[in-house]
């Protein structure tokens, strides 16, 4: 998905400090995602309080939106740079097209994963026969050693399974037994859980890495910290169980994010990741020059086939100090 933001900041992500005793929650923002009729999805990653965690370094979630009202997803081809789009869908279709060539339809619990690295461009639409969307739209930085990679898609259907009182699906990593096949570049957890109503469960955790539970649902603990719906709860590394409670009537679905801290500052602006304000305004001029970097996006049906990038601001913005590792070696 792109960031639909008709003015996005350019913001400088870098790993900050681990947060200690409760769990730290992220609230989140509502951003409309271009006009009146527009989407309007709830971002909790990158905020000021906390940018990164892992190497998940943007988090949207969205719906269920009745596409009647809204007129649903139609973003006409769009760049990415030095990240990978992780598309998950709790209801609705959305038809992806890239300029690798790739046509794929993303449905409830499948994941597609787009590699941006030098350059990529893609669509997405919310298909004729979707009333309802539902779901979350996250990128992951690439390490500045495969932040060229080239132009990659991958789709994933994981086989849920019972966990306790919980249904469990990874669509990265591992996680109480079940691997997703699909690579990444850095080590990575995707997970989606629904908690069973009025119960608990606890997940072992990877103890080096960090950890999100965005919570799609009310009514949801996580080690004992409520989470409102569309929040992001944040654990630090170091903490190897995750006790996740439902306190509802209903089941109450979540997503589960982690990594190892992501030791590198990050360059983030509308759809690109760099190093530096450099790149970012590099990637914008060649996008808007129509290069070969990005490529075309065969087979998209509407009116603009290459949408325009925001103006970059006015002012160079400076590189924030990485507060976790000025921290570890204070």
């Amino acid at each position: 998905m792109s960031n639909g933001e008709l003015q996005p900041l350019e913001q400088v992500c870098a790993p900050t400090a681990s947060a200690a005793g409760p769990l730290e929650v992220l609230e989140p923002r509502d951003v409309p995602l271009g006009g009146p009729r527009a989407m309007t999805v709830r971002r909790t990653l990158p905020q000021r309080q906390r940018s990164l965690i892992g190497a998940w370094c943007f988090a949207d979630h969205y719906g269920p939106d009745d596409v009647s009202r809204s007129g649903g997803m139609d973003v006409p081809p769009h760049p990415h740079t030095g990240l990978q789009t992780v598309s998950w869908l709790f209801a609705g279709e959305i038809e992806h097209r890239d300029s690798l060539g790739s046509h794929a339809t993303v449905r409830p619990g499948e994941l597609n994963l787009m590699t941006g690295g030098y350059g990529i461009a893609h669509s997405e639409v919310s298909t004729p026969a979707t009333t309802t969307l539902h779901g979350a739209q996250l990128w992951v930085a690439l390490p500045d050693e495969h932040r060229n990679a080239p132009r990659h898609f991958e789709h994933y259907a994981p086989t849920p399974s019972r966990l306790g009182q919980a249904t469990v699906a990874v669509f990265l990593g591992s996680l109480a037994g079940q691997s997703s096949p699909v690579q990444t570049f850095t080590p990575l957890l995707g997970a989606e859980v629904v908690v069973d109503a009025g119960a608990s469960v606890d997940l072992p955790l990877d103890a080096v890495f960090e950890h999100g539970v965005l919570a799609d649902d009310a009514g949801l603990l996580a080690n004992g910290t409520p989470l409102a719906r569309g929040s992001l709860g944040y654990l630090p590394v170091a903490r190897p169980e995750l006790t996740l409670a439902n306190l509802a009537e209903e089941p109450a679905r979540l997503l589960l994010l982690g990594g190892p801290p992501f030791e590198e500052e990050i360059v983030m602006w509308w759809n690109f990741v760099g190093r530096s304000h450099e790149d970012v305004a590099q990637a914008r001029e060649e996008w808007m020059s129509h290069s070969a970097r990005f490529g075309d996006v065969e087979g998209y049906a509407g009116p603009v086939q290459h949408l325009p990038a925001p103006l970059l601001p006015p002012v160079r913005i400076r590189p924030r100090s990485n507060a976790a590792r000025s921290a570890r070696d204070a």
